[in-house]
């Protein structure tokens, strides 16, 4: 599928957004990305980011504890890293919707 550069942002923040509100897991969300923004198969993203196809395998399942430099290894060529994700719902909803701090980033 090849996507504008609009669709693949757009795509982006949806699962950023899903993610944040635990509706879309870090595998889901990373095997989205591979699959319908670079088109990739597993074997080729796994050479392209220096892990074996059995890692990547287990983190789009949600397996394993991967460490955090192999986490940001998979997501780096997507332009994300992992970080901190609230556990409420209501926070990540509030974070997500706060005008105040779109206020602050101009």
């Amino acid at each position: 599928m090849n996507m504008t550069a609009e669709q693949r942002q757009s795509l982006l923040i949806t699962l950023l957004q899903q993610h944040l509100l635990g509706e879309v897991s870090q595998g889901e969300m990373l095997k989205r990305l591979r699959k319908e923004v670079l088109g990739m198969s597993q074997t080729r993203y796994a050479a392209l980011v220096g892990v074996s196809r059995r890692t990547l395998t287990d983190i789009e399942q949600d397996k394993g504890s991967q460490a955090q430099s192999i986490i940001d290894k998979v997501f780096k060529p997507l332009g994300m890293k992992s970080g901190l994700t609230p556990i409420n719902t209501h926070i990540a909803k509030y974070v997500m919707t706060d005008t105040k701090q779109d206020e602050s980033l101009n």
